[in-house]
């Protein structure tokens, strides 16, 4: 693995004829996203508390986000990333995007909810997937983790993109095409709220879908990734009821090959310093340490396991 941690080695005096080493980490980078999204500004915030409270040196880099997150953090090019936990399971398990599995990713954590927030055109009269039918939506960009959740909900739903009529669009180029009056339906799967919808909802009447307990419950069941979430009335103007939706989890990962005290003292680091994240971003206030082993779809590293354990918590 290429190393991209420093460290400082402090030999010890020889105590009943022993000489020991103890290894600290120096440097440490978290891959996040874009400067404009969530993950960078929270990211900032998860290296100033992993700093203020260890001898690691944390520092936060820009990125493409997920897919590209996993695909660094399993060729030893980061040591933490910022990744969905849907793109955390098809990385593991080689699905989707992922031709072979990465099995040397490894989990520390959960962070918040990213919720699937299927934008509908109110005069459509959508309110299930199934209605959508011969309308024209946005399914995300091509290979994105926004696509291959579209592609699980119309899995469950029983329907294709046969069924519609396709375009394969980022947010921005969703949100633009609403605008245009050229498509019907659009997917966004972000935490809430999202800079583009409120946007959108200022110039166009639209909602969203909400599924029901049903649904849910067929989704979770087939695509374990997925919880059941709500985007509170009012978050949109215009969209004064609870939606109720899927989401996915932002979560914490690293290399299996991390050493054990290195990703503890981090674990340890950011949870006991989260009051930092709180005061850095909105979302940063829903990222707590009761919800850290919600969603995790990869195997725990050792030094976070260690980390829970100590608090008490049961692994998954």
């Amino acid at each position: 693995m290429k190393k991209r941690i420093a460290t400082l080695v402090l030999t010890a005096l020889c105590v009943a004829g022993f000489s020991a080493a103890a290894v600290a980490a120096n440097y440490v980078s978290i891959a996040t996203g874009g400067t404009s999204g969530t993950y960078y500004p929270l990211g900032g915030a998860i290296a100033q508390a992993v700093s203020k409270g260890s001898s690691i040196q944390a520092t936060a880099e820009s990125s493409n986000a997920s897919v590209a997150n996993v695909n660094l953090v399993a060729q030893g090019e980061i040591e933490v990333a910022f990744v969905q936990n849907d793109i955390t399971f098809w990385a593991y398990n080689g699905q989707q995007m992922f031709k072979e599995p990465l099995k040397n990713v490894r989990t520390i954590g959960s962070l918040y909810p990213e919720h699937i927030q299927f934008i509908v055109t109110k005069d459509s009269g959508v309110k299930t997937l199934a209605e959508l039918k011969g309308k024209r939506v946005g399914v995300g960009a091509p290979g994105s983790g926004t696509e291959g959740d579209c592609k699980a909900l119309f899995d469950v739903a029983g329907m294709s993109y046969k069924d519609m009529k396709v375009d394969f669009l980022d947010f921005g180029a969703v949100t633009s095409r609403f605008k245009d009056n050229q498509i019907d339906a659009g997917i966004v799967v972000a935490g809430y709220p999202t800079a583009s919808i409120m946007d959108l909802v200022t110039a166009k009447p639209v909602t969203l879908i909400n599924f029901d307990d049903e649904f849910l419950s067929k989704l979770s069941k087939a695509h374990p990734y997925f919880i059941s979430s709500k985007i509170p009335g009012g978050t949109y103007s215009g969209m004064d009821s609870d939606v109720t939706t899927p989401a996915v989890m932002a979560i914490l990962v690293t290399n299996e090959s991390l050493p054990e005290d290195v990703i503890y003292e981090f674990t340890k680091a950011m949870w006991e310093n989260i009051d930092v994240v709180h005061a850095a971003h909105a979302k940063g206030k829903e990222i707590n340490l009761a919800t850290a082993l919600d969603g995790l779809t990869a195997p725990l590293h050792p030094g976070a396991a260690r980390y829970y354990k100590e608090k008490g918590m049961t692994l998954p």
